[in-house]
């Protein structure tokens, strides 16, 4: 149950990481690094754009025409590589999330039959 809470509530991998499978940890953890990257980039890149033509007056500064400008930009931009990193965080985390899970369950029957034959 620990390796499941770190991989929901620290990050995608830290749950296999607490159980020593380090291969699958630090994939998962770098494909989610390089994911939130992906992510957070392309939301600087729309926020510079946003920011750039609220200086120059272009929209007003209330707050529904700055939230129409974002999701402008956002359906303009409309980065398909955002899409997919999105989703393959999801995927690491819930996937994350549900293999320690197994793989702790796992481990406590093997910690069960062991003291049983002791």
């Amino acid at each position: 149950m620990k390796a499941a809470l770190f991989s929901a509530l620290v990050f995608p991998g830290s749950g296999h990481l607490y159980l020593k499978r380090y291969v699958v940890g630090f994939l998962l953890v770098v494909v989610s690094v390089v994911a939130l990257y992906v992510l957070v980039s392309t939301a600087l890149e729309v926020a510079q754009v946003v920011s750039a033509e609220m200086l120059n007056g272009d929209i007003p500064l209330d707050t529904e025409s700055i939230s129409e400008e974002i999701s402008r930009q956002e359906a303009s931009k409309g980065s398909p590589l955002a899409a997919i990193s999105s989703y393959l965080l999801l995927f690491c985390w819930l996937g994350g999330i549900v293999d320690s899970f197994r793989l702790g369950r796992l481990e406590d029957r093997r910690d069960q039959t062991r003291e049983d034959e002791n």
